[in-house]
């Protein structure tokens, strides 16, 4: 007989409190309860339960937002209300909302929040594969053997980068296109071929673009932009199977 409800942690995600990865180890704490007991990892919800989360009561699904933010210098791509120069205290949006994935602290640019738990997993799950664009300025000239080997793949953090896009844009700035996500990738990289990076950029994430967006301010994505990047996700989650 077909399962009635929905997976306890789709139904968190769903609701906007956070990402089904977060929403297990909330479960894996202890930390939510359904109809009055402890949940666990495999339970559903069915209409009518009262679910809770340190003691707040979920309402289930609801209105999901997508936010594109140019990310200032210093803000940190958090959730956590800890963290002073968090990036969701820094939006003040009125509804919950948290990152997909980060952008250093020192760097600025195209960051995507949302109260949708789903698409954070499924963004998550084709990590490693979908496109993000920067631009970067260097302390020494941009030559084209910088060009060569950036665009290789440099030894860092016990591997190699994947090959990349480069391209010269000034005398020390450049502009790259990743398809992974290491810590401090870009920095990491310049560091590598005995160079500091002065300043970084993210211009892009998959079809979403930062466009004309100041440093702080944010906007909605589109509906076109939203059907292109769920079109995408979908196509790559399936290659992944």
């Amino acid at each position: 007989m077909e399962d009635r409800g929905v997976r306890l942690n789709k139904f968190i995600a769903d609701s906007g409190y956070c990402s089904r990865r977060e929403a297990d180890r909330l479960i894996a704490e202890g930390r939510v309860w359904i109809d009055g007991r402890a949940g666990g990892l495999g339970d559903r919800v069915e209409p009518g339960m009262e679910v809770l989360v340190d003691g707040r009561a979920l309402a289930g699904r609801c209105e999901k937002v997508y936010i594109a933010l140019n990310k200032p210098v210093g803000i940190v791509c958090t959730a956590d209300p800890r963290e002073p120069m968090n990036v969701v205290d820094y939006l003040g949006y009125p509804e919950r909302v948290f990152p997909i994935g980060r952008l250093d602290k020192d760097s600025q640019g195209l960051l995507l929040l949302t109260s949708d738990g789903e698409i954070v997993n499924r963004i998550l799950r084709a990590a490693g594969r979908h496109e993000k664009e920067y631009e970067v300025v260097i302390d020494r000239p941009v030559t084209p053997s910088f060009v060569e080997k950036m665009s290789a793949g440099v030894p860092i953090l016990d591997t190699v980068t994947l090959p990349c896009r480069v391209r010269r844009t000034g005398e020390r700035s450049f502009n790259i296109v990743l398809v992974q996500g290491l810590n401090r990738q870009i920095r990491r990289m310049c560091e590598a071929l005995g160079c500091r990076v002065v300043s970084l950029r993210r211009v892009r994430i998959m079809n979403i673009r930062l466009g004309g967006l100041k440093p702080g301010q944010w906007r909605m994505l589109t509906a076109a932009e939203l059907s292109e990047l769920m079109r995408r996700l979908e196509g790559k989650n399936k290659g992944r199977e």
